[in-house]
């Protein structure tokens, strides 16, 4: 009775894929299993959830399994879906709610309804003679659009007015239902009028403008003129009957009035993301001012806004108010070009300083925005058996080439040689050397002023011995757990634990990292790191195994100086071609970041894959996406963007994802001279390159670009992709032509290389 292509999962349950079956007049797609049971009334009834494999994404019933009942009049279960009064509906297209209600052949036995006093005993377990029936299940689907709100105070001679000019890209009549407050409290009032055209009174408290058409055809707009006497403006948008947009469940609020802002514009604008992390009021409030708007909820009934104490959110206040204004910097510097610390309740904008950059201050995990990260090992490091000598040796000229991290080898005793099948943890004696010499390389470091990343794999660990099923479950040394410490949904290592928060590696057992005893043990351990060895930061292993909620976490306690994550995974293809637009692909690094609030940042996968096909297929117009940005992640959150061209994993000897052989130079004068943070591999820093990195990794400190800096895209076509950063340098990659322009400003040919030139302004 086990359909086809089914895979035990222990001795309890079946994993059964489903098969298209047809396609809906509404082109939906519909997927099926059989199951051939024959009448045995020992099974009363199948208890099934569903997995979509593409997100990773459980559905259930009421937070339980879905229960089909194979008997007439079984037990009374809130959780059963058939015959049963107040149920008509079945789980339709998976991801999808469904309006089709599919009519079984079968008909539902017309007597199973009688009362309970007048059931006949002999019928208590009769079979069903048949029923359909058909529930919604909602698909949590990532968009990508934006909101952006710009404010300026309008001096009249009788009247200071708040001009607010509202744009977004969201496709549609979109309506807005706005209003205005007084105070803190946030009381939603109508102003008075005039107000924008085809406005209507809603409930004598708000307002509802539908949004015009804006004249690019792209997106609508409306402009608001409010007084003085407001504070705030408050506001959610409705794209049709079921899908309304909030933030975190709350209104959006931008406020208005704020001390010795004449003069000044305040702009919000942040892509759209389904995923959300920042859960305070201050966040709400403060990205609300600073960044673009994100995490909108399509489903706000499915999200809850989870409260942060008091405490810890004015703990991170200070913290937050620098990144947060950095990151207002890189996406606004034409209207908004600095800000400062001071605003009392947002970011006070300084239409003086317009050239000015960042501060190099430190945030927790994201370093300074000036860093240049070498990848300090290879595939092959470790089978000298003392590279963490050899790698002392090399640590003045790493120095003096202008490398300011270095992410050193995973340091812990582990299964595999490389290092990343991780066993006792508190072991630090691996194949790269023992824990003196480890703490000896990190001390080095730190004397010529390089920061040292522990690569920290966390996703899964490798046991000591056998469950009594000979499973490799049981851990050993000081962090001696059992199979409660491994997720319940890998079937290969019989865990005991939850199901996994993100994607399962099979090599080895992986971490229940939902268990409050796992958690407690890693973040002891981190810090054991940081007091012990002297490392100043993480390289995160397989990110994408584990949610980015549990990485926060693991920061907030350790309180890395920088983090980077190794989220990776496939890029979208059609027909074995790279597609021109990868902001699925993106977007879930961005939504991994944005689950760890921000606190570590990833490494552009997106980009990388992007310049390999620009310059293995001569299709430099791909380095532009459709807004002219860059199309990887340095495109939308450049300052937690980690730009590569290689590692360990893609090139060394494993070449698993080889950068395009002879165009490595071309990748290192776009990560070099872009935003983003670069990271140098060590094979490539020593080899016949090595000159010509040196001098970009010059230039970008001599002209200080940093992780927020502008771009401005000049070409990106079929042989030749050319940018400005800063105003500072201009780059071109490719064999086509590229001048800068020519005009005020003079520049002055800085590098050139093979099928690259860099300019510098004069």
């Amino acid at each position: 009775m086990i359909p086809p292509e089914s895979v035990l999962i222990k001795d309890h349950a079946i994993e059964t894929p489903l098969k298209k079956s047809f396609f809906s007049d509404e082109g939906d797609t519909f997927h099926e299993v059989r199951i051939d049971l024959k009448p045995i009334n020992e099974i009363s009834a199948i208890n099934f959830v569903l997995k979509d494999e593409e997100t990773g994404v459980w559905y259930q019933n009421k937070g339980r399994d879905f229960k089909v009942p194979l008997l007439d009049f079984i037990k009374e279960d809130t959780n059963i879906i058939g015959p049963k009064e107040g149920l008509s509906l079945w789980p339709g297209t998976l991801g999808q709610i469904s309006n089709t209600l599919h009519k079984s052949d079968a008909k539902v036995h017309k007597g199973q309804y009688n009362s309970s006093d007048s059931r006949d005993p002999k019928q208590e377990n009769s079979e069903l003679e048949g029923f359909c029936v058909e529930m919604p299940i909602t698909k949590k689907v990532s968009i990508n659009n934006s909101v952006s709100i710009s404010i300026k105070k309008c001096y009249e001679s009788w009247a200071v007015k708040n001009i607010l000019y509202f744009e977004t890209d969201l496709p549609g009549d979109i309506v807005l239902h706005w209003g205005v407050c007084r105070d803190d409290s946030r009381r939603w009032e109508v102003p008075p009028a005039p107000h924008p055209p085809e406005t209507v009174a809603f409930e004598d408290r708000a307002l509802r403008t539908q949004l015009q058409p804006r004249d690019s055809g792209n997106g609508s707009s409306v402009l608001i003129t409010l007084g003085e006497e407001f504070s705030g403006f408050i506001f959610v948008l409705k794209q049709n009957e079921n899908a309304w947009f909030k933030y975190m469940g709350n209104d959006f609020y931008i406020p208005l009035s704020s001390s010795g802002r004449e003069g000044q514009s305040e702009d919000v604008h942040r892509g759209v993301s389904e995923e959300a992390s920042q859960e305070s009021s201050f966040f709400a409030f403060t990205e609300g001012i600073v960044n673009e708007i994100r995490n909108l909820v399509t489903d706000i009934s499915s999200e809850k806004c989870r409260k942060r104490k008091s405490k810890e959110a004015k703990e991170s206040i200070l913290q937050e108010i620098e990144r947060l204004a950095a990151e207002a910097f890189n996406f606004f510097r034409s209207s908004v070009p600095t800000f400062s610390e001071e605003a009392a309740v947002g970011y006070e904008a300084s239409m003086e300083s317009e050239t000015s950059t960042p501060d190099p201050k430190v945030c927790s995990g994201t370093g300074t925005g000036y860093e240049i990260v070498c990848q300090g090992f290879n595939w092959e490091s470790h089978k000298s058996g003392r590279w963490y000598r050899e790698l002392k040796e090399k640590a003045s000229e790493l120095a003096s080439l202008g490398c300011t991290v270095v992410w050193l080898p995973p340091p812990t005793e582990s299964v595999s040689p490389e290092g990343y099948m991780p066993k006792d943890l508190y072991n630090l004696n691996s194949r790269y050397g023992n824990i003196d010499e480890l703490k000896d390389l990190v001390k080095t470091f730190h004397e010529v002023g390089i920061k040292t990343l522990g690569d920290a794999v966390l996703n899964h660990r490798c046991a000591h011995y056998q469950n009594q099923n000979g499973i490799w479950n049981m851990f050993g040394g000081l962090l001696n757990w059992d199979d409660q410490a491994v997720v319940a949904d890998d079937p290969h290592f019989q865990g005991r634990g939850n199901k996994s928060s993100g994607d399962n590696f099979h090599a080895a057992p992986n971490i229940d990292h939902s268990q409050e005893f796992v958690r407690k043990d890693l973040k002891e351990w981190l810090c054991w790191l940081r007091e012990e060895v002297g490392y100043d930061g993480w390289r995160l292993d397989f990110a994408r195994g584990f949610s980015g909620g549990y990485v926060k976490e693991y920061l907030d306690a350790s309180e890395p100086y920088f983090s980077v994550g190794e989220y990776w995974d496939s890029l979208s293809y059609t027909n074995g071609e790279m597609d021109h637009n990868q902001d699925a692909h993106r977007q879930r690094i961005v939504d991994w970041i944005t689950a760890t609030n921000g606190t570590s940042g990833a490494f552009d996968v997106t980009t990388k894959g992007i310049l390999h096909s620009a310059l293995e297929r001569c299709e430099y117009w791909r380095l532009s996406d459709q807004q002219g940005k860059p199309p990887g992640v340095i495109g939308w959150w450049p300052s937690r963007a980690v730009t590569f061209i290689e590692n360990h994993d893609t090139g060394s000897t494993q070449g698993h994802w080889r950068f395009p052989i002879g165009k490595e130079m071309q990748g290192y004068a776009y990560i070099l001279t872009h935003p983003g943070t670069p990271s140098v591999f060590y094979d490539h820093i020593f080899s016949h390159y090595e000159t010509e990195i040196e001098k970009l990794i010059s230039l970008r400190k001599r002209n200080k670009i940093h992780c927020r800096s502008i771009v401005q895209i000049s070409k990106a076509e079929r042989d030749v992709y050319a940018a400005i950063m800063d105003e500072k340098i201009a780059m071109k990659i490719g064999p086509g032509d590229f001048k800068p322009p020519s005009g005020s400003q003079k520049w002055c040919l800085a590098i050139e290389g093979r099928d690259y030139k860099i300019w510098e302004a004069s």
